[in-house]
């Protein structure tokens, strides 16, 4: 795909593909907490339509699973034919406010609830998970095929569905990253192995989405630069997995991202663990489990801004594919100097849920540092709606 078209500033209009963003501000994928049973919601309209008020060029779905045993749990929105017609709810509402609308797509593999789901998931190799409650079993030739089919018909939902663009979810420690992860995949066949081997089926994904949207839409892929432990993808190999899909030529940008939902969440989010809400979210006989696991799944990270820049940096040195930059961006001067910097936009997330209209603050220039405090209290409210527990003091 070419390059955007460079504009000036982080708030003039950028190109992404074929879409025009009137800026360079995303608001980057989280779970909604709005699509109870997979229902698309009042709740979820009004979530996009109040971040697309607030000002960002592109507003992100969050979480589009391409079948019912990829969802993270029973509450995840499964994207087939009856919920791309409900989706063209969400993707008016944020037209309406002038923004584009970008649908996150993904199978959750390792980190899909099997139990609650009420069904068996996929991983590269067999491997024991705990969200899964259980081992998850090998991929066989014909999951892949399917999955790869899945992607490619929600991929064409998406499209009909009125987005703008679709993100392929290639981090976190979910399917495709667990692919392209030394530690998770053990396969012996062409889908293991070196480095070309574990990129197979990703790209194979990619391709298949691109095929099926063609240039209709933009396609961008959310990408782990590094898993956050040991053994897992660094940047050593991420950046050469990069060039290869920047080779393939199928994606319009690669947002950067790191960290797993299997193994490190909070590798990702850093700041305060909330574990005492994240407990009490929890049924009763998973707490204990969960409090036994809680030092190796959710270790501290004192929050930096920007704090995935070092990272991103070498991408960018080694690339000229447009890349995202996504990672704890907080303050107005943090996404002006990472658009200097050649990143071609700027992805927030908890920043935007505390502060929908934080986009339009910073334009205005009434303030430039958000309210964020990175308490991270939000995580546990993806069962009750996710939203900041600060929000009403605003």
């Amino acid at each position: 795909m070419a390059p955007p078209v460079m504009s000036t500033g982080a708030f003039a209009p950028a190109r992404l593909g074929p879409v025009t963003l009137r800026n360079r501000v995303v608001k980057a994928a989280t779970f909604e907490g709005a699509t109870p049973r997979g229902r698309v919601t009042d709740q979820l309209v009004e979530f996009h339509a109040r971040v697309a008020r607030g000002g960002v060029g592109m507003t992100t779905v969050a979480y589009c699973a391409v079948a019912p045993e990829g969802r993270v749990q029973p509450h995840c929105l499964v994207l087939d034919a009856d919920t791309s017609r409900d989706l063209r709810r969400v993707t008016d509402a944020v037209h309406a406010e002038g923004t584009a609308a970008c649908a996150q797509l993904g199978h959750a593999g390792l980190v899909a609830d099997a139990r609650s789901n009420k069904r068996r998931s996929l991983a590269p190799s067999r491997r024991f998970s705990a969200p899964a409650k259980g081992f998850v079993p090998a991929a066989s030739p014909a999951d892949l095929d399917r999955v790869r089919s899945d992607f490619a018909r929600a991929a064409a939902g998406a499209v009909e569905a009125g987005f703008d663009a679709v993100e392929v979810h290639l981090g976190h420690g979910y399917l495709l990253s667990s692919f392209l992860s030394p530690r998770l995949n053990r396969r012996r066949d062409q889908y293991g192995g070196d480095l070309q081997g574990r990129a197979r089926f990703p790209r194979e994904v990619v391709r298949a989405v691109r095929d099926a949207v063609g240039d209709r839409v933009a396609v961008t892929a959310k990408f782990n630069m590094t898993d956050g432990v040991p053994g897992g993808l660094w940047l050593d190999e991420s950046i050469e997995i990069a060039r290869l899909f920047q080779d393939d030529g199928m994606l319009d940008a690669l947002e950067l991202t790191g960290g797993s939902s299997l193994e490190n969440a909070m590798y990702f989010f850093r700041g305060d663990v909330p574990l005492a809400e994240m407990l009490a979210s929890q049924p009763r006989y998973v707490r204990p489990g969960l409090r036994l696991l809680a030092p190796k799944l959710f270790p501290a990270y004192p929050f930096e801004e920007a704090f995935f820049l070092d990272y991103a940096r070498q991408f960018r040195a080694a690339l000229t594919m447009p890349l995202i930059y996504l990672g704890g961006v907080n303050k107005r001067e943090t996404i002006d100097a990472i658009v200097a910097e050649g990143f071609d936009l700027v992805a927030m997330a908890r920043a935007l849920l505390r502060e929908p209209d934080l986009v339009n603050t910073f334009r205005s220039g009434t303030r430039q540092d958000g309210l964020c405090v990175h308490c991270n209290k939000c995580m546990p409210t993806i069962y009750s709606g996710t939203r900041c527990v600060l929000a009403g003091d605003a």
